[in-house]
């Protein structure tokens, strides 16, 4: 199944759209509003404001229900997990759907929770396409997520990422630059060991 990149602009985050499902909504609306008629679920990665700038009026123009995992669900309405004061903004004020659960199934990707960068962060699995939606998680270049912000932490961040290094990944697509279509598991297996050796 093909995955469409839906770049983000400026600070927001990437979102991509894989079969019904749209992972995160921090990009603006006119770029998602081609893709409506097909989007079912919005799985949000994490809830810093990036990533879910633009959740309400999405999930409102597509119909669609919105998924986050039972620990990021505060970052939904409240400022300090959202980190949306950073932005001189409001988190979107929005009730979930559908709250996750690690291991649980959207639109043919398992969830992973990730936690780390957030406490509720996910990351999102292919089996078949051996595709990673990894969020904020792991970036490709071996690079990772921050973990000095509220509910962050970087020993959590390491077991995710450790977690998501034994999977079969060839497309690695992350929050923020651009996606690696090939060889996604060598860039997860460096973060792995690039955070090993600075903590």
């Amino acid at each position: 199944m093909p995955v469409t990149w839906l770049p983000g602009e400026g600070f927001f985050a990437n979102s991509y759209l894989f079969g019904e499902v749209l992972i995160d909504a921090g990009v603006y609306p006119m770029a998602v509003a081609p893709h409506a008629d097909r989007i079912r679920t919005i799985v949000v990665t994490h809830t810093h404001y990036d990533h879910i700038a633009h959740l309400k009026e999405i999930a409102a123009m597509t119909g669609a229900e919105v998924c986050v995992h039972a620990l990021d669900v505060p970052g939904l309405t409240e400022d300090t997990p959202s980190l949306a004061p950073m932005f001189c903004e409001h988190p979107p004020m929005v009730v979930p759907d559908r709250v996750l659960a690690d291991g649980d199934r959207v639109g043919g990707l398992l969830v992973i929770h990730t936690p780390g960068h957030t406490p509720g962060g996910v990351s999102l699995y292919s089996e078949e396409e051996r595709a990673l939606f990894c969020g904020d998680t792991v970036f490709p270049g071996g690079s990772f997520g921050r973990y000095d912000f509220p509910g962050g932490d970087g020993r959590a961040l390491a077991a995710s990422i450790e977690r998501l290094s034994a999977l079969d990944v060839e497309g690695l697509y992350p929050g923020h630059g651009d996606p690696v279509k090939s060889g996604g598991s060598r860039h997860v297996r460096a973060a792995a060991i690039a955070l090993k050796g600075g903590r």
